[in-house]
Formats: structure tokens, sequence, C-alpha cells
């Protein structure tokens, strides 16, 4: 059943207006600076370092982009990419990230040219949101002359660096609020109607469906069963709505949809999904569990 919206006509999409009144309800209730920027400005590891890809033109003082980056790329290793906070209330995607570049990222510089992305989207980021303040999606808009400014210039920082990618790992978080807040915003923005789904309690990834890896997705699942529980299929087989094809896993068209995960034509493509409202989770550990996702992927392909 779709629930009522308190902005917009039921089965008319929104027009300037109720993207104004929806924007002007957002409002900021954390720090990008304190629980980003700050963080990256001390724990990026030797051979290393920060480069600022573009800012955010709602305010590029306060929303400059970074990656963090090899100084020197060596052509004869394979190169990874792993994208944080494509949607920005998905926390466990940007703390995950940091804790991966802290703890792991220099163990691995040896084997990989590695590029993190923690916060792709840092709007959302401080106003705890799935879309930026123009009431667009960032991981549905990764296509050309795309008008999301996150997705644009992320775009425009893969072409730059032109590497020939063998992995790409994007994280995310599935919540509650998916259910509460997200969905019933873009069915009464779309002037559609949208099933609630079941909200999965427990990781799983989101393989491409025209090249699904199987056996890299099982190792990514094997890894975070140590850190956290797996979601289970619902009474018809499937999480959120997709069929499971192997334990923990569910397809999706990435480069159809326009997803982060449809950016690059690396072999190896997962989207992590962390269950943050888990009775049986916490911050700590859903941070953990990213960690472990992307540290499963490099050791799959090294």
């Amino acid at each position: 059943m779709q629930q009522i919206y308190p902005i917009g006509t039921p089965g008319k999409p929104w027009g300037n207006e109720e993207k104004a009144q929806w924007k002007a309800q957002q409002s900021v209730k954390r720090s990008y600076q304190e629980e980003v920027l700050d963080k990256l400005s001390k724990i990026v590891p030797e051979g290393f370092q920060l480069k600022q890809y573009g800012a955010l033109p709602y305010d590029e003082a306060r929303y400059p982009l970074y990656a963090v980056v090899p100084i020197n790329i060596d052509s004869n290793k394979p190169s990874a990419l792993i994208t944080g906070g494509v949607h920005g209330y998905e926390t466990s995607g940007v703390q995950g990230a940091l804790q991966f570049i802290e703890a792991k990222l220099a163990t691995f510089k040896d084997l990989f040219n590695i590029v993190v992305v923690p916060c792709v989207s840092p709007w959302g980021y401080e106003t705890i949101n799935r879309w930026n303040p123009l009431a667009l999606d960032p991981n549905r808009s990764f296509y050309p002359g795309s008008p999301a400014p996150e997705s644009a210039q992320l775009i425009k920082l893969v072409n730059e660096l032109a590497l020939p990618l063998a992995l790409h790992i994007d994280l995310h978080e599935t919540t509650d609020t998916d259910n509460s807040e997200f969905r019933p915003a873009l069915a009464a923005r779309d002037g559609v109607t949208h099933d609630n789904w079941n909200i999965p309690d427990g990781f799983y990834t989101v393989a491409n469906t025209s090249n699904p890896q199987l056996e890299f997705q099982k190792a990514v699942i094997d890894a975070v069963k140590e850190v956290t529980h797996i979601a289970p299929a619902d009474e018809n087989g499937k999480i959120i709505g997709a069929d499971v094809v192997s334990e923990g896993v569910i397809c999706y068209d990435k480069k159809a949809l326009s997803l982060c995960g449809g950016l690059t034509d690396a072999k190896y493509v997962t989207t992590t999904e962390v269950y943050p409202d888990s009775d049986n989770a916490t911050p700590e550990n859903c941070n953990e569990a990213q960690v472990s996702a992307i540290c499963a992927a490099l050791n799959f392909i090294k």
C-alpha cells in the first residue's frame, strides 16, 4: 500500500515548488568536516595522497570532494576503486571506508593501485539523506551529462585517472528508513506507487546482472559471516524484491539503472549492503563488515 507523503499531490510528480519544499525541511545533523575531513587529514598512509577532485556547488568551501590515491601508479599492478557514501545517510559506507584507509590500505599497497573515495555525497552525509539538495538520487545518476554533481564529479575523476580497473566495491546500507521515508518520498516525487519491501535483516551484496561473478560474491559473503549475519531470503526467495542467486547475493543491471556500481567496466564488481538497524548490529560492527568485505574482495583477485 502506498504511504501518503506530506509533500505534493498523490499521483502527480513534483515540480520545482515541491522540491523546494522538500529541501527546506532538510537540516544539518552531523559534521562532514569533523567526521570525515578531519579524519582523512590524519589517516592517509605512506605511499598515498589526498586528491581533491572537486567540490559540491551547493557550498564549495563546506563540501570539498576527496579521494585517497597512490602517489605513484604501477601499471603492472591491478587497480581497484572503493567508493562510500554515494548515499550519504548510509553511515558505515563512509566510516567503513575511512576505517579501511586507516587500518588496512597500507597492507595492500604493494599488490594494487587502490583509489578510495570515502564520501561521494557529503551534503547527504550531513543531512542524513539519500538524495542531494536537488531531490536527485546520486546512485541513479551515473550517466554522461549527469545532473547530480556528486555523480558527475566522480565520473570525471575516474575518467581522468584512466586506470584499467579490476575491482570496484561500492559500500552501502539498507535501513529501516528506506521504507519509512525514502521510498515513500520517491513515490511522491515521481507521482507513482511503490510497494514497500520487507527490510532484510543482515548483510547482502548486489552483483551485476550481466557479470555476477558468484564465486567472488561468495568470497565476500563468507568473510563478512565472520563479522555479522547474512540476510536470509524472504518467503518469496527474494531480497528487496530481487531473486536471491546465491546466499546473500542478488543482481541488478547496474549500468541500465545508472548505479555507481555500473560506473566502470571492472571484471569484479559488488555493492555491499549492511543492515545497521538490526538488534544484533552496532556502528562498530557495521564498519567492520564493510572493511571485511573490502579485504575479501581484494584478497580474491590478488
